[in-house]
């Protein structure tokens, strides 16, 4: 497996303490995930029906403000696992440092790969990823600026895995047009990251594709259920959007007295320069609070956000020893 956060069982072999001990801030997803309330035994025991997929594919357009054709699948990460199918291989452009899955999936698959650090580098290949907003830095680019891009490319992808709170970045008003693709991830947001559950938007030809390539039953029954309620509960939307962009402010206040600097970061994570990562890490870590640190940025450390009042209490305390 590629590096990633969300691995609990390297801090708990360094630090001891069970899974429960530790605030996992290693990853974007929200503490304060959405209220899932009951599930019906049918959709545990029953195979999901075409009515209920196609139930959660109008719910997530409700959601992500779009007509554009959908197809639901195992979290963002398995539309990645796709991407693949939809062309022969050719030359990829991905707008670096980014997530590291994508480079390794279309390497895999006999893609000519090429990582870029420039906007406009992107032009002239068969496919283009660029995240928006970025991981693990923030860095974002307004819709025009993408659709302007598309011309230029083969296949543009566009993931908005971190978009959820700040919805005026997505084009998924734009989705259906030839060559763009969206990806959405539900599990970091809505704070539900084991129900394995996101969405690709593009045109009916590439979502045709992609729904095919996943087979009858892309996703789970309780997903369907959680994800058709979750996402259409705009008063929570909102709310929780609201409470991460103050929330995410007062992370930035709070680590002030370390001496970090902001390199950037999204409502839901943010990136710090550090005097060292890896010390930074092991200091939190001796409170059972895991952070991310990444190999080729040896001062970068990017820490999610607490979820309740004890959490902010204990990462405090953390931060002054």
């Amino acid at each position: 497996m590629r590096e990633h956060g969300g691995n609990l069982d390297l801090a708990q072999q360094r630090f001891g303490g069970r899974a429960e001990d530790w605030i996992d801030l290693s990853t974007g997803i929200n503490r304060v995930p959405y209220p899932v309330g009951e599930v019906s035994a049918r959709a545990w025991n029953a195979l999901p029906s075409r009515s209920e997929i196609e139930a959660l594919h109008l719910a997530a357009r409700h959601a992500y403000r779009t007509n554009a054709p959908i197809v639901a699948l195992g979290g963002a990460q398995a539309a990645i696992q796709l991407l693949p199918q939809l062309a022969p291989p050719g030359r990829a452009r991905i707008l670096a440092p980014t997530y590291n899955e994508y480079a390794g999936v279309l390497l895999a698959a006999g893609w000519d790969v090429e990582e870029v650090t420039d906007f406009d580098a992107l032009a002239g290949a068969d496919l283009a990823i660029v995240v928006n907003p970025n991981n693990p830095d923030g860095r974002c680019h307004t819709p025009n600026d993408l659709l302007a891009l598309l011309p230029r490319v083969g296949r543009l992808v566009v993931d908005e895995s971190f978009a959820d709170a700040v919805p005026h970045l997505s084009l998924t008003p734009d989705a259906d047009r030839p060559g763009l693709m969206i990806l959405r991830s539900f599990g970091k947001f809505y704070g539900l990251a084991g129900l394995r559950l996101g969405f690709a938007i593009g045109s009916a030809a590439d979502i045709a594709k992609l729904a095919a390539a996943s087979g009858p039953w892309p996703v789970s029954g309780a997903a369907i259920a959680i994800g058709c309620r979750a996402l259409r509960d705009d008063a929570w939307t909102e709310t929780t959007s609201a409470r991460l962009e103050r929330d995410s402010m007062r992370l930035d206040a709070m680590v002030q007295s370390q001496g970090w600097t902001l390199v950037g970061g999204t409502p839901l994570f943010r990136l710090y320069e550090t005097p060292d990562a890896l010390a930074a890490q092991d200091k939190l870590a001796r409170g059972h609070i895991w952070s991310r640190v990444f190999v080729q940025k040896p001062a970068w450390l990017r820490l999610g956000l607490p979820g309740n009042e004890a959490e902010w209490s204990r990462l405090a305390e953390a931060l002054a020893r």
